[in-house]
């Protein structure tokens, strides 16, 4: 269930105390929730209700401030720069044993280790009309994620968490093996809302990969858009057919799948001295009528 959180900000309020795109900015849009994390934000930050994302959501019991870090990257993703220095710096979102979300407080995702950051309330304009949601990922070589798994990384999860308007994957789908016809364990696969996918690309270790995903809700459609490094974006896919009700948010981060399990949520493996991370960058929500996306 998505909780309202008073971080969930306009472009016109973030722009009241951090510094915005310049003019050269790849940003060409209106930006109606905002991700993106100013040079000068410390850890505590995610901890508080001026963080971006909810401070509660969705993770273990440590705080957002021993869960994240602002990773060393060669050179800022695609939307965060916006002049030579780049306004926005990377985060990166890890987890390990500890990372056992536990929604009610007496009901443990023992299956799961997740750690999502949450952008928006489930019910703001990001629910409405046609809008984009961008967002970078770059992989951590000394927390790298073990595709004998299945991770969902970036996914629109609706209101009454029954499903995803669109979801990233990676690792090896849960029940199948590597060996299984299709995508490789080491491709992204983007899903829909049936879960099918629609687009599928490998997996890069030494560069950024952008991401924006348009979905026109009066419409009930969906568009992939994908680059790497500074490249500008390019739609992989066509307008396609999409269940886009249902409201909800975008969680981004890491759900890490159990294998050997009978129920996923509550049992199944996973390893010990867990330590894997993905780093993010240029995560904002454009609105995208009129056909306005930013590449």
């Amino acid at each position: 269930m998505i909780l309202p959180h008073a971080a969930v900000r306009s472009l016109q309020a973030l722009a009241l105390n951090v510094p915005r795109a310049s003019l050269d900015s790849p940003v060409k849009c209106p930006v109606v929730l905002d991700g993106r994390i100013p040079q000068n934000f410390t850890m505590e930050v995610f901890d508080t209700s001026t963080s971006p994302f909810n401070p509660g959501f969705t993770k273990g019991p440590a705080p957002w401030s021993e869960i994240l870090l602002f990773p060393t990257v060669p050179t800022p993703s695609r939307f965060d720069a916006s002049n030579a220095t780049g306004n926005f710096k990377p985060l990166e979102v890890t987890i390990n044993d500890q990372s056992i979300f536990n929604p009610s407080g007496n009901s443990p995702q023992l299956g799961f280790r997740r750690a999502g950051l949450l952008l928006g309330n489930g019910s703001d304009a990001s629910n409405q009309g046609v809008m984009t949601t961008h967002w970078s990922s770059m992989q951590d070589s000394t927390r790298k994620l073990n595709l004998t798994h299945e991770y969902l990384t970036s996914f629109h999860e609706t209101n009454d968490s029954g499903g995803a308007q669109f979801a990233l994957q990676i690792g090896t789908p849960l029940g199948q093996n590597s060996t299984t016809g299709g995508p490789s364990s080491a491709d992204w696969k983007m899903l829909d809302r049936n879960n099918s996918v629609i687009f599928s690309t490998a997996l890069k270790f030494d560069v950024w990969q952008n991401w924006a995903v348009t979905l026109d809700v009066p419409k009930n459609t969906i568009q992939v858009f994908f680059s790497e490094g500074n490249d500008p974006l390019k739609s992989v896919t066509e307008v396609l057919p999409n269940n886009n009700a249902g409201g909800g948010a975008l969680q981004i981060g890491l759900l890490k799948k159990p294998t050997e399990t009978k129920t996923v949520v509550n049992d199944g493996f996973q390893e010990s001295n867990l330590n894997e991370g993905q780093i993010l960058g240029g995560i904002f929500v454009e609105n995208s009528a009129n056909g306005c996306i930013s590449l």
